[in-house]
């Protein structure tokens, strides 16, 4: 699975719209969608974020692992 899909997946488990969530990372919600639909590459700020929002780990985001639990 792409990691588009995992954000896509994350977003909805939450809840949030990609506007809602795109006032969360302070970006346009077009380009947000970008990085659903993977037709952008996601930046490093903006996947941190994510992870903390989340509460889970980058490596989880970009699909590097199944184990959605963050390392400490």
């Amino acid at each position: 699975m792409g990691y588009y899909r995992r954000l896509r997946d994350m977003r909805e488990d939450h809840d949030l719209t990609q506007t809602a969530l795109a006032e969360k990372l302070e970006m346009h919600p077009i380009q947000y969608g970008r990085y659903e639909r993977g037709a952008r590459d996601i930046p490093t700020d903006a996947l941190i974020k994510l992870a903390k929002l989340y509460k889970t780990s980058t490596d989880y985001l970009l699909g590097l692992t199944d184990d959605p639990a963050p390392r400490r």
